[in-house]
């Protein structure tokens, strides 16, 4: 649905590392993209792919530090790229179109925060896995320097609405957004200057704490200890061995 994130991808140094952490910590599978022009990784659940991971090198961006960013779906990327431009948000590549996949450009919101602008040529698989099921992504977070402006800038892109404002003490407001009415994420400015401004995307596992565990096997770093969410669900942040932020939810067992 447009205004929806619709994939989510990691751009990493290590593409073989990666992709045994991930599957370790979150049960992901892997299998090679038979559209790509370059090496890219699928991970799935069930078979069913639900993000991506590639080089920075195959990319052409070496030098950007690793990090998993979104593609935000919209009927029309160039006419999007425009409203980036009028919204105060920048525009990092060209447009282009990956034949039997879709089109897409990279932008960044007025903060920084890249994020892509995604249209695909066809119509996501029947076999999607259902919401909250394990591997899938149940949280979209964005640190921000300003959350204000950076809400006026999604909500003016794709409408999103403001949910719950949640004081969080120290750390200032929390400001959940919604999508269709539905809760979907949460923004938050933060004035640290060692906080990466970026989106963070939470990927449900089945225990949080056997999930801490599995991180650590692997090389990965928790930075943030297990904190209970409403729901009767954890979260927790970390970064892989290559230095990605990522971030886990799920249940205490």
């Amino acid at each position: 649905m447009s205004g929806n994130f619709i994939w989510y991808e990691l751009l990493t140094s290590d593409t073989q590392a990666a992709e045994a952490f991930y599957s370790h910590v979150v049960g992901w599978g892997a299998e090679d993209s038979a559209n790509s022009p370059v090496k890219y990784t699928l991970l799935t659940v069930d078979k069913a792919p639900v993000a991506g991971l590639m080089s920075a090198k195959d990319a052409k961006v070496e030098g950007v530090p690793p990090m998993w960013s979104g593609y935000i779906m919209v009927d029309d990327v160039a006419d999007y790229v425009e409203r980036v431009k009028e919204a105060g948000g920048k525009v990092h590549t060209d447009i282009v179109e990956i034949p039997g996949v879709g089109t897409f450009a990279v932008v960044a919101d007025p903060l920084g925060a890249p994020f892509q602008l995604f249209k695909p040529s066809k119509q996501a698989p029947d076999n999607y896995p259902a919401l909250f099921t394990t591997g899938t992504i149940g949280w979209h977070e964005l640190v921000s320097g300003d959350a204000d402006k950076a809400f006026t800038f999604y909500s003016t892109l794709f409408g999103w609405t403001k949910g719950e404002a949640m004081d969080m003490g120290p750390m200032g407001t929390y400001q959940i957004f919604n999508v269709d009415g539905q809760m979907y994420g949460g923004m938050m400015t933060s004035t640290d200057a060692a906080d990466v401004k970026l989106w963070r995307f939470y990927f449900i596992v089945d225990n949080i704490d056997a999930a801490v565990a599995r991180i650590k096997e692997k090389g990965g770093q928790v930075t943030t200890e297990p904190m209970a969410v409403p729901g009767d669900a954890w979260i927790i942040e970390g970064r892989d061995p290559q230095g990605a932020y990522f971030a886990l939810t799920g249940p205490r067992k």
